[in-house]
């Protein structure tokens, strides 16, 4: 019988530990098991955030592995552990290559390991793309959610950006009853703001959908907008575009210069992570010297430490912390588990005595 929760710890007395199992899960029994969820992904999300706040996890910082010769691709390492009740280590690797794009392939691509607490065995490798949209969406929802209730609701969101993460956040926003009157959106590319255009007329979404001429077009016009693009740099820099104080899901994190930053309430998932990099943040913290410019994290306005203004754009900018990858890959695994549906590899661990 499968072990739901932790597959290689299974004992019996004093005996010996039976032999660690290994599984992998493609795309398609990640996408089943989190399909049509969005509200009990975002409770997930909020519970691990929680307890990141408390201390009950280890996230270290990221690690980069660039190349000099193709200085726009990166493959990154986010190693984690976390407790409560998912209880597991574990590491995202994931990679970002912008010109695959172009060929017509997803820019990021990625496998989660999982390992078991107690024995520190891998016991799961989960492909990680669907897995890192879902957990970055959920995350997107919490904070519109949560950024938003000291202001009215939004009803005009603005999607600077309509690749898959965009995508995404669309879907959690909508699957957690979130209705808009108006959808923006605006792309570099004019065939992928139509090709999201497309996506959302599919859906049924709710609201008149309009595609901007330009991202000042797209902006002004928003009460909510989401940057989701592959931008290594600040690309927008004029304060004046935020004067009507939208709340911004700035997902990508490197959209937007410092200025604009200094002028507005700044929420953050991590402040240590979220710091460097060359991400907005980390540019607004060379610019001035200090950190005085960080309102605090999204786990100081769960607890109620802190209440976004009502009266400045409010900007959350996530890092994006391994401990959701883990906390959503491990839920995952336990309902393909639950569903009798793991694909186990046989033998995967060798000569497992200490003496031969």
């Amino acid at each position: 019988m499968t072990n739901l929760l932790s597959p290689t710890t299974q004992r019996s007395g004093s005996g010996p530990a039976p032999a660690p199992t290994f599984a992998v899960i493609p795309g398609a029994q990640v996408q089943r098991a989190l399909s049509g969820r969005e509200k009990q992904i975002v409770e997930l999300v909020e519970a691990t955030y929680r307890l990141h706040g408390a201390g009950r996890s280890v996230n270290p910082p990221s690690y980069f592995l660039r190349f000099p010769d193709r200085p726009a691709d990166r493959i990154i390492a986010l190693p984690a552990s976390i407790g409560g009740s998912v209880h597991v280590d574990g590491l995202k690797w994931i990679s970002s290559f912008p010109a695959n794009v172009d060929a017509g392939l997803p820019r990021a691509s990625a496998v989660l390991i999982l390992n078991d607490h107690d024995t520190g065995y891998p016991f799961a490798c989960l492909e990680s793309s669907i897995i890192s949209a879902t957990r970055t969406a959920a995350s997107a929802a919490l904070a519109a959610d949560l950024l938003s209730r000291t202001r009215p609701r939004p009803a005009r969101v603005g999607f600077f950006g309509t690749g898959l993460i965009a995508r995404y956040i669309h879907t959690f926003l909508t699957g957690t009853d979130r209705d808009f009157d108006k959808i923006g959106v605006y792309d570099v590319s004019a065939d992928s703001a139509a090709g999201f255009r497309g996506y959302l007329e599919q859906t049924g979404a709710p609201g008149q959908i309009t595609v901007h001429d330009s991202a000042e077009e797209l902006i002004r016009s928003s009460d909510l907008v989401v940057f989701a693009t592959i931008a290594g740099a600040p690309h927008v820099s004029d304060p004046a575009w935020f004067t009507h104080n939208p709340l911004v899901l700035h997902i990508s994190l490197r959209d937007l210069a410092p200025e604009i930053l200094l002028s507005s309430a700044n929420i953050v998932d991590d402040i240590e992570h979220c710091l460097k990099a060359d991400t907005s943040p980390h540019l607004a913290e060379q610019l001035t010297g200090n950190r005085d410019f960080l309102d605090g994290t999204l786990d100081d306005v769960m607890s109620g430490r802190l209440t976004p203004p009502s009266d400045r754009p409010v900007i959350f900018s996530p890092f994006g912390l391994g401990v959701l990858d883990l906390a959503v890959g491990k839920y995952v695994y336990d309902e393909v588990a639950r569903a009798g549906q793991l694909r186990l590899i046989d033998d995967f661990f060798h000569d497992l005595r200490r003496y031969g």
